[in-house]
């Protein structure tokens, strides 16, 4: 918790209990189902939580925004940043059924009435959103056509509509055919722990 106080100070008192509520229901669930590695758990906030919100960073999401997280799995990035964003909605798809038992019951407890999970292929998801955003589940070119056609033409934010992808690695060779469609920050622009040294956040206009 001292970790997401230490970069967003400005939360409020709401948002850091369903923050500090996150730990408990994922060892909870973790006891059960294997959702997150039992390793990372040791680095919860660090490599789940902070590394979600690091979207938030680039982009704030402003109120009505339409947000879809796609292959979820345990509810990241989708969970920390719709308790960042209370005023935004979010929708968090994942085709494996426990995972999406798992992401409802968080919801559920954290109270946090602007997400829903749902057990669905990106491809069948209907609808469009004003950001898609996912963690490394593929291929950026293999992102993509999962979701074509599912991004807003009404843009309100400061980036246009489309991607917001985390990612970590040497990806020039996965970035080149997009050439000048996306832009990169490295999250070590944002936060100064070692784990993020080779993580990014990419974004592609679609």
């Amino acid at each position: 918790m001292d970790l997401i106080l230490k970069y967003f100070p400005e939360i409020t008192g709401r948002q850091r209990e369903q923050f500090a509520a996150l730990l408990p229901l994922y060892e909870e669930w973790n006891a059960q189902i294997n959702v997150i590695s039992r390793k990372d758990m040791e680095h919860f906030y660090e490599h789940h939580v902070l590394h979600s919100l690091a979207i938030a960073k680039v982009q704030p999401f402003k109120t009505m925004a339409e947000v879809l997280d796609v292959g979820t799995g345990g509810g990241f990035p989708g969970i920390p940043l719709a308790i960042m964003f209370p005023h935004a909605r979010f929708l968090l798809v994942d085709s494996i059924g426990k995972k999406i038992k798992v992401v409802s019951d968080v919801i559920d407890k954290l109270g946090l009435e602007n997400a829903r999970a749902e057990q669905i292929r990106a491809e069948q998801v209907e609808g469009e959103f004003d950001f898609i955003v996912s963690r490394a589940v593929t291929d950026l070119s293999e992102f993509t056509k999962w979701v074509r056609g599912k991004v807003s033409d009404c843009h309100f934010h400061n980036l246009r509509n489309g991607i917001l992808y985390l990612k970590g690695g040497d990806l020039t060779a996965e970035l080149a055919p997009f050439r000048k469609k996306v832009r990169t920050w490295d999250i070590t622009d944002f936060y100064e722990e070692e784990f993020f040294e080779t993580k990014k956040v990419i974004w592609m206009p679609l």
